[in-house]
């Protein structure tokens, strides 16, 4: 029997992809929306549903016929940081209301996306799910407190709740309109084909895990599958096994473009970018690897197709 998939924010960034490729799986799709409820042209085994976070009736009707719901509505770290009360009200209390009613709708698993951040910043050294949580912005603090409630409803009983601390997801968007231009690789390419040029805001040399969001996708997929006895405390890193220097991804989309467009963009540090010395991480998944996944995702392959979707939409 087919099951249906209610993807919060599934038309925002993560969403859109995630919708993408489980329709693609065949799954039927409910994609939750805050602001908009007209379908996205890619959508087509689905339909947008209004969603009003602070409105239970909403929230029953959004999650009624739904078996498995994958929560990624929250508000983005810039906005946490201007507003901490309306990220607890929207982040927090938003996926307490949205699991009592997934417990009302007999929902068999929910899947909430946090952030590698709940683990501190920066992040360094080796990092797993044992890792002590030490979460200093609003944005992170929320998430971890919103994680407590889907792990509390896992260990209740009442569904099972899996949590997915996502590290630096990168690639193209389903709708270029959607708010992901400010994120590092993303405003790379922009650059890249906008300005012809790399402009970095510091030294280049810390080191951030990063996840091709096809990848992301797959995890999602893996994850909508994956077997009681794999879950575990319910808690999986999500990574690219992958944590090279700013520098390093920033010389990726140089040669990128090069390759694509047959020019290549200077690159324009601040000039004391070598003060700052490099230190490692390893932002470990083997928890999700030894559960059967395999990471696939090709960083190329996803700049690139960014690189043409900036040449499309942003080129004068």
């Amino acid at each position: 029997m087919r099951k249906t998939v209610l993807i919060t924010g599934g038309k925002g960034y993560l969403g859109g992809r995630i919708a993408s490729y489980l329709q693609d799986k065949g799954y039927d799709l409910k994609l939750g929306s805050r602001k908009s409820s007209e379908n996205p042209e890619w959508l087509i085994k689905g339909e947008v549903v209004a969603m009003d976070f602070e409105s239970d009736t909403s929230l029953d009707k959004v999650c009624c016929n739904a078996d498995i719901i994958i929560h990624l509505a929250a508000l983005n770290h810039i906005d946490c940081a201007q507003n901490p009360e309306l990220a607890l009200q929207v982040n927090v209390l938003g996926t307490l209301k949205l699991l009592q009613a997934a417990e009302r709708a007999k929902v068999e698993k929910v899947i909430y996306f946090s952030t590698a951040h709940i683990y501190g910043v920066p992040l360094k050294g080796k990092i797993s799910e044992n890792t002590l949580p030490r979460p200093i912005h609003p944005y992170s603090l929320t998430h971890k407190a919103a994680e407590d409630y889907v792990l509390a409803a896992n260990d209740c009983g009442s569904l099972t709740g899996l949590v997915v601390r996502l590290s630096n997801g990168f690639g193209y968007p389903m709708d270029a309109n959607v708010n992901c231009w400010n994120l590092l690789v993303n405003d790379l390419c922009r650059q890249a084909v906008v300005d012809h040029r790399l402009v970095m805001q510091s030294s280049g040399y810390q080191r951030r895990d990063f996840v091709t969001l096809h990848d992301v996708q797959r995890a999602s997929f893996h994850m909508l599958n994956m077997p009681m006895e794999n879950i575990g405390e319910g808690v999986f890193n999500v990574g690219g096994s992958w944590a090279p220097r700013i520098i390093d991804m920033v010389e990726l989309v140089q040669n990128r473009c090069s390759v694509m467009f047959g020019y290549t963009p200077e690159i324009v540090r601040p000039v004391d970018s070598a003060s700052v010395s490099d230190f490692k991480l390893e932002y470990s998944v083997n928890k999700l690897l030894s559960s059967g996944f395999v990471l696939k995702g090709q960083p190329e392959d996803e700049i690139d197709k960014l690189l043409l979707l900036c040449k499309k939409v942003f080129e004068k």
